[in-house]
């Protein structure tokens, strides 16, 4: 069980922030080569590459919630 705490200081909040959104544009950007992809196998790696990201937005989510409410939707 890994026991660590999660720094939810201001300063992390920032660094989480721009890490945030980064991923946010990066899934977009994924989503549109899916879209314009004929090889099953890139999409299927995209795919799963989406799939990691959404669950380290859910990780900062999580370590954030009232301050990050608003991005969600992003």
């Amino acid at each position: 069980m890994d026991d660590r705490r999660e720094d939810t200081s201001e300063e992390s909040f920032e660094k989480h922030l721009v890490y945030y959104k980064s991923l946010s544009k990066i899934i977009k950007d994924n989503q549109r080569e899916i879209e314009s992809e004929a090889e099953e196998t890139i999409k299927n790696h995209l795919k799963e590459r989406i799939k990691a990201m959404n669950l380290d937005k859910e990780r900062i989510e999580n370590m954030f919630p009232d301050k990050i409410k608003e991005l969600r939707d992003e």
